[in-house]
């Protein structure tokens, strides 16, 4: 009895195995996809679609955005952006956060009432362009980090996170003669490193996907984003095959245009997978006090 429970127990766990193992393959391979797509040979992928490697190796969709000194520019825009936004979102949700969790702010349900309203009413696309104009951020890289310098739902979450935290570590501090800003610096923000670094990592890529602000109020070339340089390249190679007769655009043509869309998936997600290993084990953590928590 005891033999058939332990092959009854050791079945299931290979069912297990199996199920995850074909779950991870049907979830990594798009992006498996997307990698070898973008490092085929246009001719050669013409003729045969490549599944598992490509028949030809070939980088020329890579040369043609690396060649480009446009995209330089634009991926330091988007690194400024990143960095900069992020430093700015984590310093006024850290704070707003733990100011809302004190019971003892004055007017706190207000500020609590306003924060809310915001997240289910905007003025609208064309008051806030005009709030924009009026500050002066039209044309200038600061209109895409100051809009979305806070997000009201992210500072919300760490509020009932530091409502969570015992109040004891406080109170022990401010006997020494600590006050709220050190409280904060070398006890809270310590203590909640991975919930900390799992947000830092949502406004990461948030900041990194930056291209709305950009559409909207950035018309110079030199401040553009590089999301919407490979958008632009994307647009420009597309217009270029359209305006060719349809006869004569061959299908090389076609799979090239195609070729450069999948290297500037793999460009914009490479930075992002890069950073995700060293903050892993940080957003782990995150998660799992985000679900223990109340």
């Amino acid at each position: 009895m005891k033999l058939k429970k332990k092959k009854r127990i050791r079945l299931a766990d290979v069912l297990i195995m199996l199920f995850f193992i074909l779950l991870a393959i049907i979830t990594i391979y798009p992006f498996y996809y997307v990698l070898i797509m973008s490092l085929a040979n246009a001719v050669a992928t013409s003729k045969h679609v490549p599944y598992i490697l490509p028949y030809v190796f070939d980088v020329t969709g890579y040369i043609t955005i690396f060649e480009d000194l446009s995209f330089y520019r634009s991926l330091g825009v988007t690194l400024f952006v990143t960095i900069v936004g992020v430093a700015i979102n984590m310093t006024l949700s850290i704070m707003g956060a733990y100011a809302l969790s004190k019971k003892s702010l004055i007017g706190r349900n207000i500020f609590l009432y306003l924060i809310l309203f915001t997240m289910l009413f905007s003025g609208g696309l064309v008051p806030g362009y005009l709030n924009i104009k009026n500050l002066g951020l039209v044309n200038s890289i600061w209109a895409m980090i100051v809009p979305t310098a806070l997000s009201t739902y992210y500072m919300i979450i760490m509020k009932n996170y530091f409502i969570s935290l015992p109040e004891s570590l406080e109170e022990a501090a401010r006997i020494d003669g600590a006050n709220s800003f050190v409280i904060l610096v070398k006890i809270i923000i310590p203590i909640s490193m991975p919930f900390v670094a799992t947000f830092a990592l949502f406004y990461a890529v948030e900041r990194w996907n930056e291209w709305y602000n950009a559409l909207l109020y950035i018309n110079q070339k030199r401040l553009q984003p590089l999301q919407i340089y490979l958008r632009e390249l994307l647009v420009s190679m597309n217009n270029q095959l359209a305006s060719q007769a349809q006869t004569m655009m061959s299908q090389t043509q076609k799979v090239l245009s195609s070729t450069v869309q999948m290297s500037c998936i793999i460009v914009t997600m490479v930075p992002i997978l890069c950073v995700y290993p060293f903050v892993q084990k940080h957003f782990v953590k995150g998660i799992m006090i985000g679900g223990i928590k109340e």
